[in-house]
């Protein structure tokens, strides 16, 4: 897993939107580093960092870099106490899908 990823990872899940702005572009500096694809061990890593909410769009930023992965991390339904990110993964690895 590259350092970048670790360290974005290691700081654990995005800050809610009570987050100080330093602490948000901070995370928004982590994430920006990190290049596009991702490996389908670091997006594995990454689907832990969602936060509480949307983090000012910078969880979508993170779900749009996981979704860079060979594969979809959550091809498998998360189940029912799954948060909202995890289930809108797995909601768009679904749909992406092609059909049968």
């Amino acid at each position: 897993m590259r350092p970048e990823v670790q360290a974005f990872v290691a700081d654990g899940p995005l800050p809610d939107w009570d987050a100080s702005e330093e602490e948000i572009d901070r995370r928004v500096r982590q994430l920006d580093a990190i290049s596009k694809p991702v490996t389908a061990e670091e997006a594995r890593a990454l689907v832990s960092c969602f936060g509480p909410d949307d983090c000012y769009g910078v969880a979508w930023s993170l779900l749009h870099l996981i979704e860079t992965a060979p594969d979809p991390v959550l091809a498998t339904d998360p189940g029912p106490d799954a948060d909202d990110w995890h289930r809108r993964l797995h909601h768009r690895a679904v749909n992406a899908e092609p059909a049968p």
